[in-house]
């Protein structure tokens, strides 16, 4: 979850929500993403999706079958959905999101995907959470 915070605080530094993400297998880091929305004009380059496509390029394959996901934020509904479709055995994740989290709310996304896969939240949350409202509380001020 480390390198994750450290992806987020790089997509702090290009404007982007600093949410980052790492996919592991076998204790091998296979890509890390930071959240490139902004520096793309891409609503859809969350961090989640741009690591789980380098993750399948890197595998040559559409899926990741037996990596782990960590994320600093709670998935949103897509990028839960792209978690399952790619097969990722195990997601991580730090600060839960009540606005738009879709795993531990509702829609419940993952109890309903395909497949399953497993969660496990509020990793380092504090730090991440921390990370999330200094920079709103940066963005509003």
């Amino acid at each position: 979850m480390n390198l994750a915070i450290e992806e987020a605080k790089k997509a702090e530094s290009r404007g982007s929500v600093p949410v980052g993400a790492v996919i592991v297998r076998d204790d091998q880091v296979i890509s890390t993403a930071g959240n490139e929305v902004i520096k793309n004009l891409n609503p859809i380059a969350h961090a989640e999706i741009l690591a789980i496509h380098r993750a399948c390029l890197f595998f040559n394959s559409s899926n990741i079958k037996g990596c782990d996901i960590y994320v600093t934020l709670e998935p949103c509904a897509m990028c839960a959905q792209a978690i399952s479709m790619s097969r990722v055995r195990r997601l991580y994740f730090g600060a839960y999101d009540i606005k738009y989290g879709a795993i531990e709310k509702l829609p419940y996304i993952l109890d309903y995907a395909i497949h399953k896969t497993e969660v496990v939240g509020g990793v380092l949350e504090t730090q991440c959470v921390k990370i999330l409202q200094n920079f709103f509380i940066k963005k509003r001020f």
